[in-house]
This record gives C-alpha cells, structure tokens and sequence, in this order.
C-alpha cells in the first residue's frame, strides 16, 4: 500500500467483496476516501459532479449491506453512478470516463455485472426493478433487487405507474429515494434516525403484524381507529410518508443520506425484511463534500474539467455562440413584440436555453420537471387559448412525449413549436442522448411543418418562422454545441414555409443538405472540385413541407444527387427518395440517387468529429459517397490528382 496515497484504504478496495470485509467502523473512511476520489477524478474528465457526490456515503452503505451483484443495484438517472463505478472494479478507467474507448457517463449493462440495468434518461428504475423482482420471484431466487430514484426523477409520472403496480403486487422490492433538493420532507433529527430504525427494524414489524390479526378479530369501529392512530403516529413523525404508504409501499424515513451511523441500521434491517415493497427516504445534499459545489446554485450538476483546490472550471476558448443559447436569445426578442410567445421545458432551462427567456420572462417560463409528455400536452393546451407555445425538448426526450405530439397536437393541429435540441450525434453522452430519431418520428406525422438549421443565423430566422406559423405544428431541429461563427442577424426574418435554398451552384454532382452537415458539404465540394467535379450545394431548410421544385431541378440537372442529415434511416433523405420516386424522376437513370444518414447501430460516445467520422457524414464520408456513385476509387483519384 502506498503510504502517500490519499486514499489507503480505498486502494485496497477493487470490487464490494472486499469493502464488505472491512469492519464496520472503516466504512466511513471509505465513504470520505470514495468522494476524494470522484472530485479528483471528474476534475480531469469534467461530467456529472453533484448528484455523485451526494451519494457517496450511499453509495458505500448499499455496497456494504447488500451482496451486489447478485443483488441487484438500479441507479436511476444513471449519471449519479460515478462513485459507484469506482466502487465496482472500474476504479482504474475512471478517468476515461465520457471519452473515445472510456467509460460512459451513465450505467451500462455491457460495462459491468454491477449495472444490471441502463439508464441515462430518469424515473425508469422502479419498473425495471419491478421486473427483476417479478422474475426472481418466477425463479424461486432469494436476491435483493434495489432502485436508487432522485435527482429530480420521482418528477415523472413513470415512477408513480411503477409504484402503483409495485403496492398492488407486494413483490418484494427495495426503492430508496434520493431525496437530494428537499422536495418532500427534510429528515427530523435522531428521532427521525431512531424510529426509522424502529420501524424497519424486525421487533416492530412483527407486533404491527400481530396487531394486524388482532384487528381482524375486533370489532370494525375500534379496528379502524386503532390502525388510524398507528397511521398518524407514523405519519407525525414522518412527515412525507403517507403517499407512499397509499401506494402500499411499507415508507421508512426521512433519513439523513450522510450519517452511516443511520443509514447502515436501516439498510440492514431492510434487507432482511420478508415482505416488500419498502420505500427507505433518503436526504442527501447535492454537491456533499466540495464547498464550491455545495455552494453553487446548481450544486456543479454537470461541469467541465476543473481545478479541485478552487473549483475554477476550464474556460472554453472563445467561439461562435452555442446554439441553445442564440435560440434562448432569439425567443427573448420574438417574446418582446408579441405577448402570447411561452416557453416550456423538461427539466432542462440551462440546456435548452430557456433559461434565458426565463432571465426576461419568468411569468412566462415553466419548467414542469421531468415529464415530456405532461409538458407536450400542457404546451398543447396554451395553444389551444391562442397562446404560442415553444416546448424545448432534446430529441432524445422529446421521444417520451411521442404518443402525446401524435394525439395531443398533430391531430388536433395545434401549433405547439418543438425546439429540438441535441440534434444529431451529440459526444460525450453517446447513444442514449443522441438526437437520431426525430427526423423520422416526426416526419411520418400530418400537419407537421419540420425544419432543420443549417447554421446559428438561420436558427434566428426560424424561431421567427415558428412565431409566424400559427396554423399547425413545427419543429425546429439544432444541434449542440457552437455555431460557425458567421454573422448573425439583428433580428429573425420569417422564412417562406417549405422553399429552400441554393448555396452553390454547380454542374454535376448536387449536395442536398439538412441542417449542420451543410460545412462538411462545402468543404466535400471544394475537394470535389479539385477533382474536376461541379458541385451545386442546396440547404433544404424544410423536411415538411418538401421543396419539391428544389429536389426535382437538382435531380434533372444533375448526374448524382446525394442527401446528407444527421438522423437515422427513414427521415429527410427517405421524404425525398418517395417524392422522386413518385414522379418518376428516378426511372431510366436520370440521375443517381444516395441518401447519407446515420449508421443504423447505436454509436457510442466519442467527440463529435469522431463520431461523425465514423459515421461517414463528414467532408471525406461525402467525398467517398460520390466517388461510389461515380464507380471510382476515391484513393486512386486522390493519387491521379496528385
């Protein structure tokens, strides 16, 4: 053992088998060992910080108590699963975490047995706890299964539909909720501490059991009253527990999620409870443990790499301005000159860049928490009082409100204005945050005006558009991260719906682009070019409605005509291949049609450069896919020219 190290004890640990060999009162040393090295760890790899630290002593206790992973252990919103993944044998990659080849952000199935279940969106853990333990029971097993829900994730209607089918089927399972903002109780103190121990304890259990019987054989009016002033003592002295126990889940808690002296008790007496479902109420402090984070109003929820003696993020180099933030501010200016403009997000302000427009707007600004669909229903009702409605929802997550776009909005062809953030291949998240799907999702629906920003200035111009189209729903599609840095527009001009544009024009090849693949079509064309190539380049600006006569000039005047988008099969490329095929247009080998989208695989996080790379949607990928086209070598031309 390294006598310098600043964590000897943690050093010695490399899966829970050896943690749960140390004596009980080593475990607190673990737990402060463990957060030292999340800090240090994340300040190389910049992530997701607070919610982590806030479980470390969780994190251990659970690891300590329970015999992972033939118990099973569900962290729901898996980006608070950082501590736990230095716990499990991942200790050494730790510092690879979100990169090319590293670690990923959330819990993954693949990684390790230690994640039995994936999660990077939230509120799903009960579910799939309830079916681990609705299995082990069809099994004849014994295991414990675990879900750790919070960080905002008892805000989704998902979790109370599980915890109403897990009280009905009183399958034994074990939720603890992270009680991390103090949104439903704060813990009362040792009295709080000692009962908690007292009802989960097995002494209590069985005279509550006993007192149950009794009941039965008494006469109906002293019965009730006798469960009654069990239910309120209980219900006095935990304040928050009633809803719980409504849904049949057995509440123990408030608990305070930082003292091991109380959470080690509980979580004993727990596991060895007979019969489920038992709901432990955990309150922890987000960003526990590094003063600049318990300091920070965001509790330092997601940062980049960092110096840990300070807690002085890195500054980005100065750069074109970032897309949800030229949308946060575009919506300001539109909000200015008409009063019926709202904002609506998912939990996500910061993200989407609504919380500019709250910075302008509160009274017109709602953040209804983690519920998609709620919020995409909610945004339907505004317009459906004339109000003009812009739910701003990643694509990723805008996927959990898709039955509500479909009944809610498209059918009833409200304009509710989806910005979609996180379009396309988005780095370090990987596959679960990946904008790929709403092209498609989006696009087989009536009634939907769908666009795609090529660039930051004509996002300013589409979020005007989106005020303007006040007939049927929109979306407008944009990706994270930087513009190009171009010049931006005073103000947002409203685009002609369904007409694009040309940005080149050429001879031979066409490049039809959707949204911000049009950089890598002007740099494919320059090298086409060098090869004797004339290259015409359109943006499409419109999925839906299509610009016919734009596609059909192309496809006539052209020999290759080549879609480019950052979405999966069955989006833009697919509406234009239908409206060609439909006229005609690719009958006797008028012209060679190729659709480039995504792979059809779930990529894994990398940087976005890399990603796309591999994705073939970069300059090189389009070159190649013309030379294809042509039946040329891309090589043995590049060697010609030279």
């Amino acid at each position: 053992m390294n006598a310098y190290s600043k964590t000897p004890l943690l050093d010695t640990i490399h899966t829970p088998d050896d943690l749960r060999k140390l004596k009980i009162e080593q475990v607190r040393q673990v737990a402060d060992e463990l957060r030292q090295e999340t800090i240090d760890a994340v300040s190389v790899t910049g992530g997701h910080f607070g919610a982590g630290l806030g479980v470390v002593e969780l994190t251990t206790a659970i690891h300590y108590v329970f015999d992972t992973p033939r118990d099973r252990l569900i962290w729901d919103v898996g980006h608070q699963a950082y501590p736990h993944k230095i716990l499990t044998g991942r200790r050494d990659r730790i510092r690879t975490l979100r990169t090319g080849g590293g670690l990923s952000g959330f819990t993954k199935r693949s990684e390790s047995d230690y994640d039995p279940f994936g999660a990077a969106h939230s509120s799903t853990s009960i579910s799939a706890g309830l079916g681990m333990a609705v299995a082990r029971d069809l099994s004849g097993g014994k295991n414990n299964v675990i879900a750790v829900i919070g960080d905002g994730a008892m805000s989704a209607g998902m979790a109370y539909e599980a915890m109403n089918n897990a009280g009905a089927m009183n399958s034994r399972l074990i939720v603890i909720l992270n009680d991390n903002d103090m949104s439903i109780a704060p813990p009362v103190g040792a009295m709080s501490a000692y009962l908690s121990r007292l009802y989960s304890g097995k002494t209590y259990r069985t005279l509550r059991d006993a007192a149950k019987q009794i009941n039965k054989r008494l006469p109906k009016i002293i019965a009730n009253r006798a469960n009654r002033v069990e239910e309120y003592s209980r219900g006095f002295m935990m304040d928050g527990g009633t809803l719980f126990e409504e849904l049949g889940f057995y509440y123990v808690g408030p608990i305070d999620g930082h003292n091991l002296d109380h959470l080690l008790p509980v979580l004993k007496n727990v596991r060895d409870m007979e019969t489920g479902p038992i709901l432990v109420h955990v309150v922890t402090q987000k960003g526990k443990g590094y003063g600049p984070a318990e300091a920070s109003a965001d509790k330092y929820h997601a940062v980049v790499k960092f110096d840990v003696a300070t807690g002085t993020q890195a500054k980005a180099k100065p750069n074109a301005p970032a897309y949800q933030n030229v949308f946060g501010q575009s919506l300001v200016k539109e909000a200015q000159k008409d009063d019926k403009v709202v904002a609506i997000t998912a939990a996500m302000p910061s993200g989407t860049g609504v919380d500019i427009f709250n910075k302008a707007f509160p009274d017109r600004t709602f953040d209804v928490g983690i519920a998609e669909q709620h919020a995409v229903t909610f945004a339907a009702g505004l317009a459906s009082e004339g109000y003009k409605p812009f739910c701003a929802i990643y694509s990723t997550f805008l996927q959990r409100g898709y039955d509500q776009i479909v009944h809610d909005v498209a059918i009833q062809n409200l304009p509710v204005r989806f910005a979609i953030d996180r379009a396309g291949l988005v780095g370090a998240d990987g596959a679960t945050h990946a904008g790929s799907f709403d092209n498609a999702y989006l696009g087989c629906l009536p009634n939907m005006v769908i666009m795609a920003a090529a660039d930051e200035a004509e996002l300013v111009h589409m979020v005007a558009t989106q005020v303007a189209i006040d007939d049927r729903p929109s979306s407008l599609r944009y990706p994270r991260g930087e513009g190009r840095g171009i010049e931006m527009p005073e103000v947002g001009v409203p685009l002609e719906v369904g007409k694009g544009r040309m940005i080149r024009q050429g001879s031979k090849i066409a490049l039809l682009s959707f949204g911000t693949r049009l950089a890598e079509c002007e740099k494919a064309a320059d090298e086409l070019a060098a090869h004797g190539l004339s290259t015409s380049i359109a943006d499409a600006r419109f999925m839906k409605p299509l610009d016919t006569e734009l596609v059909l000039k192309l496809a006539r005047d052209h020999e290759i005509l080549i879609t480019i988008e950052e979405g999966s099969v069955g989006g833009f490329g697919s509406h234009v291949a239908q409206y060609l095929t439909d006229q005609g247009a690719l009958d006797g080998g008028m012209v060679k049609f190729r659709s480039m989208v995504l792979p059809d695989v779930f990529q894994d996080h990398d940087t976005p450069a890399a990603m796309y790379g591999r994705a073939g949607l970069d300059a090189k990928g389009i070159v190649a896919k013309v030379f294809e086209a042509l039946g040329k070598d891309v090589k043995a031309e590049t060697v010609k020219l030279a």
